[in-house]
């Protein structure tokens, strides 16, 4: 029989890619590297191309480094794309090559096969890969430093990317790869190597949150290892000894339990560690103890040795990035690299409990955050119980004068905030604005006495509350105008927050907060000012109509409308004023009509110009940007909202409602979930303008419903199914056509509601529940499929009139199709029982008849169905039957 030839790259072949390699890693910009990337693109296209990328990694030993790894790099990416329609020939061959280079002698080439090993495996599995496990095992058990450090180096990543495969069982083997590996990564915890102690602790640590029965039964092996290296000279090692003791904190604290005190006196000494990441990761440990609910007469024993060092680590570290730029005055014009990327939240109708993600990529978390967080934790612990240990020292810092103590003074002021919730009793006769010279201190106090705000209002009954109540919110505004940036942006943050908390008590001081916010809104440059404009919109939000009154309006609406006026239709400044306008809209309701033409005309410019934008960018002028059209959607829906009828003589001439269709059938998920939205608020105040298309436009809407429900098209479907709901108790008859196909679609989400959200769940039963009103003739026969799920839906949906529109189409299919009803009769009766009060008589008739219906129909059987049910259900039943 012949032998099987092994693959060899031709000479030339080898020769072009080297070549573009080592142009692709060149420095030089004279080389087009995109021209490379077409050409390595092209060579893709061979079947053989991968092989040539290994042999370079593993065989071009006179090569430069950088080219090996460059070859390993693009491996890699390759096989996440083709290695499962690749030639089994070559998956040998690439996998023959990759092995014995585990302990190559250069590192770099070692951790790129590592690299790549672990994309196999997450491709295929160990079970794909027999000779893998005995290869790494080998490697370990070998001794030879260059060994054991590239199979360590493989297996972390392994570990990291996914430590599942390792946890499961392997045909062929007798026992899960992990009890193999196991023993081994616990006798490298000793080894004299640092590099090989670091990836074994990193291996294991990863297993921490999936607690695999191999690390449970061995954790007095691990514990032990862990305390050998607690104390390891490097400080990586000690980082993830901390990790491993905040991981088995959250995951499995009863492991601890036993060494408890010699773990806190650990984590104490360390929280103090010369490196930051080390103590950063032992700073967590306090607040994952907390979260855990161990005994807290331990941590109270520790908190007047702890606190101190908390206190110490919240002091400015000397190169914390919010320390550059932190003197810079009003004058200095913002830079468009200021300017931090912002991001509109469409419209959305119903509950919000969408995840809106903070987003954090401009707070970098810190050992002073950390630290931070732990002392608010711990007030929330202890309440006034810390205070003790605490203010000695807070007032200390607080004292310490100089310039260069302004640190300290600056940590006591953040420490005061991070406290507020836990020790408000404690602390709100101390209150006041700290009117340092330092900016730092300036800001801090804003943010600390903004967190006081929530607490302090619910004192206000009270003279003394109120008094504190007004002192910071006068603080907070004197602060508006401060002459430092970075002042005025904790400022106007914090007014906000204060806002949102304090809402109609506001009202009183309305006329002094608008003249501060807009003498704020003449000074500040472009990056406070959008906060200025998220600060009006707020208290637009909070105070609603009171805000339309004239001596208000003269002192708000002036400079916004200047500014208004003054940006180009393509300026991205627009986008924080039109979200700023959409909340002063909705708030001033009829008393917008003076300001509303302007606005309206200039949306609709918006929307015509960036459609234009997308297709010809050119003739447009202006660079097509969504977000543009979706702010000036939700401002048109703010509009409708606010002005209600009255928006009849702004849209009856326009062409509005073309581009609204168009909208509604956008590639962008963000433009259509705000097109539906607008298309709600119509239905709601002006249905006769959607009617020439009005088909069409429940036709895209109905088509919401049935698309892929992933997390994007989730708040689509949602705004959608609300439209449809409100078109319908406005045209009743005319949603005839789509409501099968619409019912049908609202079934199956309810079926599966808890794939969707709460908020699409309640609008898709209320939506049910009008179209079951309109046509109940269309959906009874259908109603067994769906009725239990509608029914506990329905629910959960708060007493309104959208409810008893639900209740209406409820009672009106069961009438239709009583026997339909039969089956999910305990849920129609805790869907009736969900009213705390129906203020509808003919709903309330309603309900009764078919309570009283099913009691007739169902005889003896009655009192069975309702001996399913608890007790307050019954009782709340008694009303109807």
């Amino acid at each position: 029989m012949a032998a099987t030839t092994v693959w060899q790259p031709r000479d030339d072949g080898l020769a072009e890619i080297f070549t573009l390699l080592e142009q692709q890693i060149s420095p030089s910009s004279a080389v087009d590297k995109s021209q490379i990337w077409k050409q390595l693109e092209h060579f893709s296209q061979f079947p053989d191309f991968n092989n040539y990328l290994v042999f370079i990694l593993v065989r071009a030993e006179g090569k430069a480094i950088g080219i090996r790894q460059a070859a390993g790099l693009l491996l890699k990416n390759n096989l996440k794309r083709v290695w499962i329609s690749m030639a089994q020939e070559n998956q040998k061959y690439i996998k023959s090559e990759l092995l014995p280079c585990l302990g190559a002698v250069d590192r770099h080439i070692r951790t790129t096969v590592g690299t790549i090993i672990s994309e196999v495996v997450n491709i295929e599995g160990v079970s794909g890969w027999l000779e893998l496990l005995p290869a790494l095992v080998s490697c370990l058990d070998s001794n030879d430093l260059n060994h054991m450090d590239g199979a360590m180096d493989a297996l972390s990543k392994i570990c990291e990317d996914i430590p599942q495969v390792l946890d499961s069982e392997v045909p062929g083997l007798a026992e899960r790869p992990i009890n193999i590996f196991l023993p081994r990564l616990y006798q490298f915890f000793q080894s004299p190597h640092a590099s090989l102690r670091k990836l074994a602790l990193g291996c294991v640590n990863q297993y921490v949150i999936i607690m695999p029965a191999a690390l449970y039964n061995s954790m007095d092996k691990y514990l032990q290892g862990l305390f050998v290296l607690a104390n390891d000279p490097v400080a990586e090692v000690r980082k993830l000894v901390c990790a491993a003791f905040v991981h088995l904190t959250e995951v499995l604290p009863s492991s601890i339990e036993p060494h408890l005190r010699n773990v806190m006196e650990y984590m104490l000494q360390v929280n103090k560690d010369p490196d930051e990441e080390v103590a950063l990761e032992a700073c967590e440990f306090w607040s994952a103890y907390c979260d855990a609910q161990l005994p807290t007469e331990n941590l109270k024993e520790f908190l007047p040795r702890l606190i101190p060092v908390l206190l110490s680590n919240m002091a400015y570290a000397d190169d914390d990035e919010s320390l550059l730029d932190a003197e810079e005055d009003e004058s200095q014009p913002d830079r468009d690299q200021d300017l931090k990327p912002r991001f509109h939240t469409s419209r959305l109708h119903g509950s919000e409990d969408f995840d809106d993600d903070d987003d954090d990529s401009f707070n970098v978390w810190n050992l002073r955050k950390c630290s931070a967080a732990a002392i608010d934790v711990l007030s929330n612990v202890f309440g006034d119980e810390i205070l003790p240990a605490l203010m000695p020292l807070i007032q200390a810092k607080l004292s310490a004068s100089g310039d260069e103590a302004w640190k300290e003074r600056e940590a006591a002021v953040l420490t005061l905030g991070a406290i507020a919730e836990g020790c408000f009793n404690g602390l709100y006769p101390l209150l006041s604005e700290a009117n340092d010279k330092f900016p730092l201190i300036r800001s801090i106090s804003c943010w600390t006495l903004s967190r006081f705000g929530k607490y302090l209002i619910q004192e206000i009954g009270n003279p003394k509350g109120y008094e504190q109540f007004e002192k910071v919110l006068m603080g907070l505004l004197r602060r508006l105008l401060d002459s430092n940036k970075r002042v005025q942006e904790a400022a106007c943050s914090a007014f906000a927050t204060v806002e949102e908390d304090a809402a109609e008590e506001l009202v009183p001081h309305l006329q002094v907060i608008l003249q501060h916010l807009m003498c704020a809104f003449g000074k500040y440059q472009r990056r406070n000012l959008r906060i200025v404009y998220d600060a009006i919109g707020t208290l637009a939000d909070s105070v609603r109509e009171e805000l339309n009154k004239p001596a208000y309006l003269e002192i708000l609406m002036p400079p916004l409308v200047a500014k208004w006026q003054q940006l180009s239709n393509s300026d991205k400044d627009l986008f924080p004023l039109l979200e700023c306008f959409t909340s002063i809209s909705q708030a001033l309701g009829v008393g917008f009509a003076p300001f509303a033409q302007p606005v309206f005309q200039r949306c609709m410019d918006i929307i015509q110009l960036q459609l234009l934008a997308k297709v010809d960018p050119a003739s447009a002028g202006a660079q097509y940007d969504r977000e543009f059209i979706v702010c000036s959607l939700d401002l048109l829906s703010g509009l409708a909202e606010g002005l209600g009828s009255g928006i009849e003589s702004l849209i009856s001439p326009s062409n509005l409602r073309d581009l609204l269709l168009k909208c509604c059938m956008d590639e962008a998920s963000d433009v259509r979930q705000s097109a539906f939205a607008l298309m709600g608020d119509l239905a709601r105040v002006y249905p006769a303008y959607l009617q020439p298309r009005m088909v069409e436009f429940l036709e895209i809407a109905s088509q919401q419903l049935s698309a892929n429900l992933i997390r994007e098209n989730l708040s689509v479907a949602n705004n959608a199914c609300w439209a449809i709901g409100e078109l319908a108790v406005k045209v009743r008859q005319e949603v005839s056509p789509i409501v099968t196909n619409v019912a049908s679609s609202l079934g199956l989400i309810l079926q599966h509601g808890e794939a969707v959200n709460k908020s699409l769940v309640e609008n898709s039963a209320i939506t049910l529940g009008r179209l079951a009103w309109i046509r109940p003739d269309l959906v009874a026969p259908h109603m067994e499929h769906f009725m239990k799920p509608w029914c506990l839906a329905l629910s959960t949906v708060r007493d309104d009139i959208e409810k008893e529109d639900a209740f209406r189409g409820l009672c009106a299919v069961v009438k239709v199709n009583p026997s339909g009803g039969v089956s999910s009769l305990v849920f129609i009766c805790k869907a009736i029982a969900s009213w705390h009060e129906i203020r509808s008589e003919d709903v309330n008739n309603e309900v009764s008849q078919v309570l009283n219906g099913y009691k007739q129909l169902l005889g003896n059987s009655w009192a069975e169905c309702l001996s399913a049910l608890e007790p307050p259900v019954k009782e709340r039943l008694a009303r109807y039957v």
